[in-house]
């Protein structure tokens, strides 16, 4: 007998109906406290990673660094805050972007720089020719963001045009996924499986008062406990025959972060010394200001799914850009060495948890600017071990990728050949042309794109370096200019929360706290 279509088929579902907390609810304080606690353990990893990775490179010492990861934890505490309260309202951290990397780098090796001998005085003037670029490239956000100009834009996506970009903002960080594993085998697979284990196979144990313990705190639980094998492993000479590169990896005692962190410190602008400004370095920072905020967007329609909010309108993004423009700012004025963009690692967790309550991360920001501060207390939560981290990446970088970017398809018509080839193409090229870019990179030492203007390269380089990017140009032409209906491109399902009175989840997702709506009033059309 034939199959009958409701035996194999699924209704469509505009929000997710596993979610315990939306935005606006929030669990008991016990439980938001500890799961603040749990996104600020998330978020630790990039802002640790991206500091190692550049300031030895421009002269600094291991307390230079330290002090530069607890600067940008305390400038993207701040900007979790105001993101949280009059940005998008949605439940983001605000974490330090990779996208500036290639800006950053030439900025760093610019021959007027590297012809300081002086360490600690190349340091600083590097740092200071990074912050003049931040502060000058952030008023691109601004006009995109505070103009409408981004929401004007956004009206003409739909679903089958942001699913694969939300796909490719996720699985465009596999470079820090399984290679970072694969530095420290038996601290990395050990951290994924357990988090697989917690996070999934005993999502149903439960604790009193019926709270799963496991499911809301996977992160929380399995990182104390692999960071304790770690470190038995150290200090029973595990490591003792290994390589210099696999005892920086995979030792607990080598990230000197407690000792070269100040009890108490409090950043503050203009710290390093006043910003310089170069026109050339402007520009290129330019590029990875709008790299970010591509794949920021991503992410924030990512994270409305995960959080049981309806997809945020085109106005709410434009606004959430903005101050995410006021967040490269105050990155370029306090030193941060990179801007601002909207955390993977914690939309993922958003996921995993089934919290997408807005207090957590609330909360969460409060303990990135405290041990920003008390920099002894962080120094010690920062040490966790890179491979750790790494297999944090695997899983909570999946759930937003695997999980929510093509979970927004079930709103587009698969069954049409002009949606397959925009999705299948977006995803191929999407992956392609940034490992180009990347594989000639490293065979010559500089990108694809290779002229007497340096500012130039760097704009391009920068921009097709991105999965995101590419795949957001390639989505977004494609969708547009193929002749198509606006009911299988998903626009139809899309365009009605674009309206901000005939959506009455906007109203009750993303209005202004303080009665702010009477002088900043969304648009009605």
């Amino acid at each position: 007998m034939a199959a009958k279509p409701e035996d194999y088929s699924h209704a469509i579902q505009e929000q997710l109906a596993d979610i315990d907390y939306c935005p606006n609810d929030s669990p008991p304080w016990p439980e938001t406290l500890i799961l603040g606690f749990q996104h600020y353990l998330t978020v630790i990893g990039a802002h640790v990673l991206i500091p190692t990775l550049l300031v030895g490179q421009m002269g600094g010492d291991n307390g230079q660094k330290a002090r530069v990861i607890q600067t940008l934890l305390f400038v993207n505490g701040i900007n979790t805050l105001l993101q949280s309260f009059f940005g998008t309202r949605l439940p983001i951290v605000i974490n330090g972007s990779f996208a500036y990397f290639i800006p950053i780098l030439s900025i760093i090796n610019a021959s007027r720089f590297q012809a300081i001998f002086d360490n600690n005085e190349r340091f600083h003037h590097t740092l200071r020719a990074i912050q003049g670029a931040l502060i000058a490239a952030s008023s691109l956000q601004f006009v995109l963001g505070f103009t409408g100009l981004w929401g004007i834009f956004l009206r003409l996506s739909s679903t089958l045009s942001m699913a694969p970009v939300i796909t490719l903002v996720g699985l465009g960080l596999y470079m820090f996924g399984f290679p970072g594993v694969a530095k420290c085998v038996e601290v990395g697979i050990p951290e994924i499986v357990l988090l697989i284990i917690f996070a999934q196979f005993f999502r149903s144990v439960r604790a009193r008062k019926h709270l799963p313990v496991f499911e809301r705190f996977p992160i929380l639980l399995s990182v104390p406990i692999i960071w304790v094998y770690a470190h038995i492993l150290t200090v029973g000479g595990a490591y003792k025959n290994a390589s210099d590169k696999g005892k920086m990896h995979c030792r607990t005692d080598r990230a000197h972060l407690v000792d070269d962190s100040p009890w108490v410190r409090i950043p503050y602008p203009l710290e390093w010394g006043s910003p310089t400004f170069n026109a050339g370095d402007v520009f290129a920072v330019m590029a990875s200001v709008l790299v970010a905020q591509v794949e920021s967007t991503a992410t924030i329609y990512g994270v409305s799914r995960l959080s049981n909010a309806t997809p945020p309108p085109p106005f709410i993004v434009g606004r959430g850009i903005g101050w995410l423009g006021i967040g490269t700012l105050l990155a370029g004025l306090f030193g941060t060495l990179t801007g601002p963009t909207v955390s993977v690692e914690n939309a993922g967790l958003v996921g995993v948890t089934r919290v997408g309550s807005r207090r957590t991360v609330q909360v969460a920001a409060v303990f990135m600017i405290l041990f920003a501060v008390f920099g002894k207390f962080g120094g010690v939560i920062a040490s966790i071990p890179q491979p750790i981290v790494a297999a944090i990446f695997c899983v909570l970088d999946g759930v937003l990728a695997a999980a929510v970017g093509i979970s927004y398809l079930q709103f587009t018509n698969l069954n049409r050949i002009r949606n397959l080839f925009i999705i299948g193409f977006t995803l191929f090229m999407g992956f392609s042309v940034p490992q180009y870019f990347y594989e000639f990179r490293m065979s010559s030492g500089h990108g694809p794109v290779n002229t007497s203007a340096v500012w130039f390269n760097n704009i391009l380089n920068t921009l097709f370096s991105s999965y995101a990017m590419v795949g957001f140009l390639i989505a977004i032409v494609l969708d547009i200019t193929l002749k198509g209906n606006p009911k299988d491109r998903g626009h139809g399902w899309w365009r009605k929360y674009h309206t901000w009175r005939n959506s009455p989840t906007n109203e009750e997702f993303y209005r202004l706290p303080y009665s702010l709506n009477r002088y900043f009033p969304p648009p009605q059309i």
